[in-house]
């Protein structure tokens, strides 16, 4: 381990003879580069900031950095805490935990932990990070507070991929279905719209591929998820001009549901995508409750799970 500076603030890097990872431990423990030490790969999307600024609580997640790989929690978009005591209060844009201050714990050649108390919702937010080999852990546990009641929640992995059009998403075969929810798309349809996957129809009847990626070119913008669990509990990407894949392996029965997000241009000019592996859909915390589609814990209880990125 050692410390550095990334765009300014500080940062600590793990490094080995496999992969080289980056965090910034002031901007919510953020993990800002991952690379392929044998082929020098920077797998995380890297934006043209020549400086970071470090979010306050609640702002709009669009004007601040939008690159690496950002902790959301407990909900993806922005709304009211569906039930209990705790109703209506407003879960901010991308959830709290990404622009809050962390504890960060002992720090060792391997790794730390850190962890956050929610100011507003009745949970600790923990995570450890290991990184050993050519693997890095990340064994979570969010903690419930309450003596009263359960907490509902959302985690979803907003990690942001540097891609080409030699970039190609990796799932089990049995997820043959989609549902698109980005409402810019210009080629999915409306929100709702499902299509067979990886091959669907664009709305000008044009057959598109969906495990492969755009030119930056194509301007387009894209969010959808997976209609069946992820039960085999993998995913990743393979680039295929160089060989490099990146590949994640976790709880599938604690982690679910998969989503994809893949702007080609078509976002803030940015050009990456996201394997989303989360324990709710779709995106709101209120939605996912009004279709039991998230995770619970109780009143004094414990949620863990673990997720691993594999580089190869």
């Amino acid at each position: 381990m050692k410390k550095s500076i990334y765009k300014g603030l500080n940062s600590i890097v793990f490094e080995n003879g496999n992969i080289r990872a980056e965090f910034l431990p002031d901007y919510a423990a953020k993990m800002v580069s991952l690379q392929n030490k044998k082929t020098d790969k920077e797998f995380l999307f890297q934006s043209d900031l020549p400086a970071l600024k470090i979010p306050p609580y609640s702002a709009p997640f669009s004007e601040y950095d939008s690159s690496g790989f950002d902790e959301v929690f407990p909900s993806i978009d922005r709304c009211p805490y569906p039930s209990g005591s705790y109703a209506g209060v407003i879960i901010p844009d991308h959830g709290e935990v990404w622009a809050m201050s962390w504890e960060i714990g002992e720090i060792t050649d391997n790794g730390f932990k850190a962890s956050v108390k929610s100011k507003t919702l009745p949970y600790i937010f923990t995570r450890e990070t290991i990184i050993k080999d050519n693997e890095i852990t990340f064994n979570y546990t969010v903690t419930n507070t309450s003596d009263k009641e359960e907490f509902k929640f959302i985690w979803a992995l907003h990690c942001l991929l540097a891609c080409s059009p030699q970039t190609r998403l990796l799932t089990p075969e049995d997820l043959t279905k989609v549902m698109t929810v980005e409402h810019s798309t210009k080629t999915l349809g409306p929100w709702g719209t499902i299509h067979n996957y990886p091959y669907a129809l664009s709305t000008d009847n044009k057959k598109i591929d969906l495990s492969a990626t755009e030119s930056k070119e194509s301007n387009s913008c894209e969010k959808f998820y997976f209609l069946k669990q992820n039960t085999e509990g993998w995913c990743g990407v393979e680039h295929q001009d160089t060989g490099d894949k990146l590949v994640y392996k976790y709880d599938a029965d604690k982690v679910p549901y998969l989503g994809v997000w893949k702007t080609q241009g078509g976002y803030r000019g940015d050009y990456n995508i996201a394997l989303e592996p989360c324990t709710g859909v779709y995106d709101d915390l209120y939605v996912a409750d009004k279709i039991k589609k998230l995770s619970k814990i109780p009143p004094h209880g414990e949620y863990s799970w673990q997720f691993k990125m594999v580089v190869s």
